[in-house]
């Protein structure tokens, strides 16, 4: 288990030396705008697995630990609450191709990870970001408005 552990974590640092260095990322969500920081730490145009149902027990290197057998594995985060530094229960999976996070999904739903058999989704991080965002508004097609058809069951207006 401590091989698997060192392997994991070498693995994890190598990915994280080929992320170059990038500014916060705007972000948009539930109305507001924020500037997201912890973005820059990713490689960019990644695959990403969402990992929820995680256990306290959850950390960044049992999760790597866990993902690292898929060659294209690139990075591991489980997310922590600021205030207690305790995992949220959720956490991200990277990869580079897109064939190894499809295989991931198949193989790793409701695999126990941890304490808890874990939950994958495709993650939608991308669709966030400001610029796609604004882009949805500029070729979005506005509504059209239909006609509603007469209510045949209404009384009529005439005597």
């Amino acid at each position: 288990l401590a091989g698997e552990l060192a392997a994991a974590a070498a693995t994890t640092a190598a990915a994280a030396e080929t992320v170059a260095p990038k500014g916060p990322v705007k972000r948009a969500a539930a109305g507001q705008v924020w500037e997201d920081e912890s973005l820059a730490d990713w490689p960019e145009n990644d695959f990403r697995l969402f990992v929820g149902n995680l256990g306290n027990d959850a950390t960044d290197q049992l999760l790597a630990t866990a993902f690292s057998k898929y060659p294209s594995f690139q990075r591991a985060k489980v997310v922590r609450d600021k205030r207690f530094n305790k995992p949220k229960g959720y956490g991200f999976v990277s990869f580079k191709e897109p064939w190894d996070m499809t295989r991931a999904m198949r193989e790793m739903e409701n695999k126990y990870v941890g304490s808890r058999p874990v939950k994958l989704k495709k993650s939608s991080w991308q669709g966030r970001n400001l610029d796609i965002e604004k882009h949805r508004e500029l070729t979005a097609h506005h509504p059209v408005k239909k006609h509603k058809p007469a209510n045949k069951y209404r009384k009529p207006s005439w005597p």
